[in-house]
């Protein structure tokens, strides 16, 4: 143990099941590092949601990395210059890093070349294993978790370290404020203060969750119950691995099989930007490049301000500014209400999810918003068009309408999923956008044109 390694640091903030970690740790003294790189991604660089993250959980952890000995050094530029330069300062020849998909990453990885040693760690399986019978990505989401649940359940846990050997000089670092990674003029941030960014912030949410996934398969439609386990920003950052997840989760209900079904998910979605890395920015099926988008700026902004009409809708838009977050049924509901009653291209939506979420995951992302659109490989019919005021009342939306859209707080009963049908819509509250049987017509003409 003599030459300095560094430990790359990216979406893996955690210390706890870190492969990477513990790899350098035996080779050396290690200098963790994390780069903020907005030139790699281009325009995917992280959102604002994300930024208000990230600030949070890099301060939770400096502070577990400082309490092992060690300390976090923060650079921001590109990352292959500024690793290599930080090799130059260290004398370090080796780098370890957790493997991640997304297309700027896999570019940088491949640049930094013999030097870097990559780890599995952000997913269930290594993506490249889980494979069709002629060896490619899978493209059907049900045959990926066939072929994925034969390798179930996945390697334990990895300990965290009890110590991490330092440098003898440790490098020059950033001061995290000077990035301005948080909101100020003005201060949109102030409904985020029921999350706890950080590893133990996520341990915390599995635990809560822990109680209430045995409802799962029931109570994650149910916008008035929110019954998802709200990890999905805990994931997306790596301060808990999905393996960490799957065996704290034991149980063999049909509620821990559909989580487990929706924690695969995001491995499935790596296995389409592997294959198809633009994905975020192109159809997966190119018919649906002849599709008529309309362009419409105001309709654009009426859906993002929650303004349509639609209740149900607009609480989620309310809810997805105020937290940075939206209901899973309601982000299907809110993205397909964008895409088909109101016939704007999916990008757009995507785009919008991409900067207020904090979740926001470019898999993730673009094949859901694809998913809905039916333009993705594996997805709903174009054809298939959710009724937003059908979708409120059968999942019971109507406490969470009155919470997010006060407008509508005093409209009593089944009148909260349609108050202009009622003949209660407060003067406040916007008559709907457009109706649902002309949107309906005029997407299903606009999908025969595509067709």
């Amino acid at each position: 143990m003599s030459d300095t390694v560094l430990l790359w640091l990216r979406q893996d903030l955690r210390l706890q099941d870190q492969p990477a970690l513990i790899a350098a740790a035996h080779e050396g003294p290690v200098v963790p590092v994390y780069i903020l790189d907005d030139d790699a991604p281009g325009d995917w660089r992280i959102g604002a949601a994300q930024r208000w993250w990230l600030h949070h959980t890099l301060t939770a952890l400096g502070k577990a990395l400082d309490d092992k000995g060690s300390r976090l050094i923060l650079r921001r530029g590109k990352s292959v210059a500024e690793l290599t330069a930080l090799m130059k300062e260290t004398g370090a020849t080796r780098i370890h890093a957790i493997r991640h998909y997304e297309p700027w990453w896999r570019e940088a990885e491949e640049a930094l070349g013999d030097a870097l040693c990559l780890h599995d760690g952000n997913h269930l399986a290594r993506i490249e294993d889980v494979t069709t019978g002629s060896g490619g990505q899978f493209k059907i989401y049900s045959s990926f978790w066939k072929a994925l649940s034969q390798t179930m359940p996945p390697e334990e846990p990895l300990a965290m370290p009890r110590s991490i050997p330092a440098p003898d000089k440790w490098s020059k670092s950033d001061n995290l404020t000077s990035w301005a990674l948080l909101p100020t003029k003005p201060d949109w941030s102030k409904g985020f203060e029921d999350w706890t960014p950080g590893e133990e912030g996520a341990s915390a949410a599995l635990k809560a969750f822990d109680g209430s996934v045995g409802n799962y398969d029931h109570d994650r439609n149910m916008p008035s119950i929110e019954g998802s386990s709200r990890l999905s920003p805990h994931l997306h950052f790596g301060e808990i691995s999905p393996r960490q997840v799957w065996h704290a989760l034991p149980g063999r209900s049909t509620s821990h099989i559909t989580f487990r079904k929706e924690l695969a998910w995001r491995d499935f979605t790596r296995g389409v930007i592997l294959t198809m890395p633009k994905y975020a920015d192109e159809n997966g099926r190119k018919k649906f490049d002849n599709l008529p988008w309309r362009r419409s700026l105001a309709d654009l902004k009426a859906w993002k301000q929650g303004r349509t009409g639609y209740p149900i809708v607009d609480a989620g838009m309310r809810q997805l500014w105020a937290t940075g977050w939206m209901h899973n049924r309601v982000r299907m509901i809110a993205a397909s209400f964008l895409i088909k009653h109101l016939l704007i291209d999916w990008r757009e939506g995507e785009r919008w999810f991409w900067d207020t979420l904090v979740d926001a995951d470019y898999g993730n992302n673009a094949v859901n918003w694809q998913w809905v659109a039916g333009t993705g490989v594996d997805s709903n019919m174009f054809g298939r068009i959710m009724a937003p005021l059908v979708q409120s009342e059968k999942f019971d939306a109507g406490d969470y309408i009155r919470r997010w859209v006060p407008d509508l707080k005093d409209v009593r009963g089944d009148a909260i999923h349609d108050p202009e049908a009622a003949g209660c819509r407060p003067q406040d509250y916007p008559p709907k956008i457009i109706g649902h049987r002309e949107a309906r017509e005029r997407a299903l003409a606009a999908g025969e044109k595509a067709r």
